[in-house]
C-alpha cells in the first residue's frame, strides 16, 4: 500500500473505514480471480475436520447445565 492512500485510511472515521472494508470484501467476493489458500489453512481445516471426527459428542443434559451455570 503507497504512504498516499495509507494517509487517506487514517483520516476516515471508524464508520468510514467499516464502510471501506465492506466495501472492499464485497469487491474481492464479486471477482471471478481465484485466491490462493494458504497451506496452513488447508493443515487446520483438516486438523478440525480429524478432531470432529474423532469427537463423541457429549450428553444434551451436561451442555445444558454447563450453559446455565455460567
Amino acid at each position: 500500500m503507497n504512504a498516499t492512500l495509507a494517509s487517506e485510511i487514517q483520516r476516515l472515521t471508524p464508520s468510514e473505514k467499516f464502510q471501506l472494508v465492506q466495501e472492499l470484501w464485497d469487491d474481492i467476493a464479486a471477482s471471478k480471480e481465484e485466491l490462493p489458500i494458504p497451506q496452513w489453512h488447508k493443515d487446520e481445516l483438516n486438523r478440525r475436520l480429524d478432531d470432529e471426527a474423532s469427537d463423541e459428542g457429549r450428553v444434551w443434559k451436561t451442555v445444558r447445565d454447563d450453559i446455565l451455570s455460567r
